[in-house]
């Protein structure tokens, strides 16, 4: 389900229909979006932003998924906390404070909304580090947190008309989520460790492609933020006609700009998203030639074929779809996959570096 809501994400964001809910948590002021003429007229009538109800339905279904998300992660947080006596009272607790802070948001009240989210995810990463030596109640606790800065991060999409920064830290806040629902979902099963002697070397590899992998998830969702995917036209490997044309990486990296812009469409010019999008493609090479090697190496060791295999098809299918992008000037289908493919990507990174451990080392000393 985490895996959908990012791509289904991916999807709102690069078919333009991030703002087509121009209020939050609602739509238009309805749970679900306005349909029928007369609720069209009515919607029209009270906000500044005219209904478009073939994108409005993509922003609130994207809401409910991610909901629906929201609740299975508290359910597991619950779960988790009845291990331990009285544990269970603080994501209760916590949660609540959250749950009471929507609809004073709704009626804008939004130092005490705030207030209330703050102590709330306070509450949680406090309580992450009172469970101690217990890595599922700590993070379960860490992913609900996830969460819920998922749902402000979400908020603040809107508010603040699409600000990057605010973009980019949602994609990251979604791949994070991701990142510890497959740690737990793999340390959950029995019998699943990948018992190597070179697992210590490994994992040093592992944790290495992660931080690349991160950086360039963190490029992507600069680049779409600042509509940047086709700041070189469709040239690839060139750019614009030259390898190295005019840029300006100095404004391109400008992470906050203040708020009440609306960023839809972009407001940098074309140096500034022409440097975006050289740091995307210079860290794509990068990634591509590590992950390239990591695969061969992983491949030479009995057990872990079937990964290194599956590391290259990934990889190899990104080079392939972002180049598309490129060429066939960013077509929804292959940009979503995209984001899909990275998205997997993580997936078989933190899942070996969950199950790898050497012969004697115990599941229980992998786990921390």
């Amino acid at each position: 389900l985490c895996l959908c809501v990012i791509v289904f994400g991916s999807f709102v964001r690069l078919s333009n229909a991030g703002l087509s809910c121009p209020d939050w948590p609602t739509c238009y002021g309805r749970a679900t979006w306005p349909t029928h003429d007369h609720e069209v007229v009515a919607a029209n009538a009270v906000f500044e932003r005219a209904v478009e109800t073939h994108k409005a339905w993509r922003e609130q279904f994207h809401r409910h998924i991610a909901g629906i998300l929201g609740l299975l992660v508290l359910t597991l947080a619950l779960l988790e906390a009845k291990r331990r006596e009285r544990a269970i009272w603080a994501p209760i607790a916590c949660s609540a404070l959250v749950a009471i802070s929507i609809p004073l948001y709704m009626h804008q009240h939004y130092y005490p909304a705030f207030a209330l989210v703050s102590a709330g995810l306070l509450g949680l990463f406090g309580y992450a580090w009172w469970a101690g030596r217990e890595p599922f109640i700590r993070y379960t606790a860490i992913l609900l947190a996830v969460i819920i800065m998922q749902a402000m991060l979400g908020m603040w999409t809107v508010t603040w008309l699409l600000k990057p920064i605010v973009v980019m830290a949602h994609l990251l806040g979604g791949m994070t989520a991701l990142s510890l629902l497959t740690w737990l979902s793999w340390k959950a099963t029995p019998n699943n460790d990948l018992i190597q002697a070179s697992a210590r070397s490994l994992k040093i590899l592992l944790w290495i492609g992660l931080c690349l992998l991160i950086i360039q998830i963190a490029l992507g969702g600069w680049t779409s933020a600042n509509y940047a995917a086709l700041s070189c036209g469709t040239e690839f490997p060139k750019c614009l006609g030259s390898w190295m044309p005019v840029h300006d990486f100095k404004e391109a990296f400008v992470l906050w700009r203040g708020i009440g812009v609306d960023y839809e469409g972009g407001i940098l010019d074309g140096p500034a998203r022409v440097a975006i999008q050289l740091a995307h493609r210079g860290m794509a090479v990068l990634i591509a030639i590590y992950f390239v090697f990591l695969g061969i190496r992983m491949f030479r060791i009995p057990g872990l074929k079937y990964w290194a295999a599956l590391l290259l098809l990934l990889i190899s299918a990104q080079v392939a779809l972002g180049i598309s992008n490129v060429l066939y000037s960013l077509p929804l289908s292959v940009a979503v996959a995209h984001n899909a493919g990275a998205a997997l990507l993580l997936f078989v990174v933190v899942g070996l570096l969950a199950r790898l451990r050497e012969p004697n080392e115990s599941p229980e000393m992998a786990s921390t």
